[in-house]
């Protein structure tokens, strides 16, 4: 019985953990959560109520990366959590298909066309505005857009520019 309850205890803080995670912004895109974007790869408790979350960077030398770990351990002793050692988890690599469904819907609504789009296969991704650019109705403005995991296109169709996060 003891064991049982032990085990709900623990589901609870990790479940509490996660929603004070699921606040911190992604300095880079702050529409999106570092839960959403799939950084945040583990808790683990340790002795005398410590905790060490993991983080893998979207790319080696990412300059978000230490405001991201600076914000994720100010986040969490600011609710109630004092001991918190960030740690980097390099391998295996980020990637783009880590972000959740939310994170993509939230990318959308805020205008960057996700990754994994998917007209991507047929010559770019969707207009996040119009909802059209298949194959031809895109173009390349430039490979890089406000960040290096980020490209600029133009929909043909509206006429708008627009960023598309690159999938890794």
């Amino acid at each position: 019985m003891v064991d049982r309850v032990h085990f709900l205890d623990e589901e609870t803080r990790d479940q509490r953990v996660w929603r004070i995670l699921a606040t911190v912004a992604d300095p880079e895109i702050p529409v999106l959560s570092v839960v959403d974007l799939g950084i945040v790869r583990h808790l683990r408790w340790l002795a005398a109520d410590g905790l060490e979350v993991g983080i893998t960077p979207t790319y080696s030398g990412c300059p978000a990366t230490e405001v991201i770990r600076d914000s994720v351990r100010t986040t969490l002793c600011a609710s109630g959590y004092p001991n918190v050692r960030v740690v980097e988890v390099l391998s295996p690599p980020w990637s783009s298909a880590w972000i959740s469904e939310a994170g993509r819907m939230k990318l959308q609504e805020y205008g960057i066309a996700p990754p994994g789009c998917a007209a991507d296969a047929a010559g770019g991704p969707v207009c996040p505005r119009c909802e059209k650019g298949e194959g031809e109705s895109v173009e390349l403005i430039s490979e890089f857009g406000s960040t290096p995991c980020k490209a600029l296109y133009r929909c043909l169709t509206c006429l708008e520019p627009f960023e598309y996060f690159k999938p890794f």
